[in-house]
């Protein structure tokens, strides 16, 4: 099984940015980890961009080539119809990741432009929010 995992802006400052919401720990060591948790099962790539014609890029190309899609469209979830329509052109099932609750936060995190066009939404959980995803993944294959 093949999963890719996309983040979307300023999320390649893990671990430096905001460490009291998103903690301390950079994305690259989580990946690391998680590729060493999953060896044998499933393969993981990895993907990350600032600029929202990446993340639509990635989404269409991974799209088909993969058995699932972890997305954390940072900021984007909250204003980006491009993003909601990518997904909803593509084979792949996308689970919406965040690793904060965004519903204890500012208002205009509350609400998501993409959370219609995904297979489901886990939040709040941290880093953690994203092995959570590929277990979800992992079980809509099984099912």
């Amino acid at each position: 099984m093949k999963i890719a995992i996309i983040n979307g802006p300023n999320l390649n400052l893990l671990g430096v940015r905001e460490p009291e919401i998103y903690g301390g720990q950079r994305f690259e060591d989580y990946f690391a980890a998680l590729c060493k948790r999953y060896e044998g099962t499933v393969q993981l790539e990895y993907f990350q961009s600032n600029v929202e014609g990446g993340i639509i890029d990635e989404l269409h190309r991974r799209g088909f080539d993969c058995d699932g899609i972890v997305l954390n469209a940072g900021a984007y979830t909250h204003t980006s119809l491009a993003i909601a329509d990518a997904i909803r052109s593509i084979a792949a099932p996308v689970v919406e990741v965040h690793i904060s609750n965004v519903h204890k936060r500012e208002p205009v995190r509350h609400h998501s432009m993409i959370s219609c066009a995904c297979a489901g939404v886990i939040a709040g959980f941290g880093l953690d929010s994203y092995r959570l995803a590929v277990e979800a993944l992992l079980a809509m294959k099984s099912a």
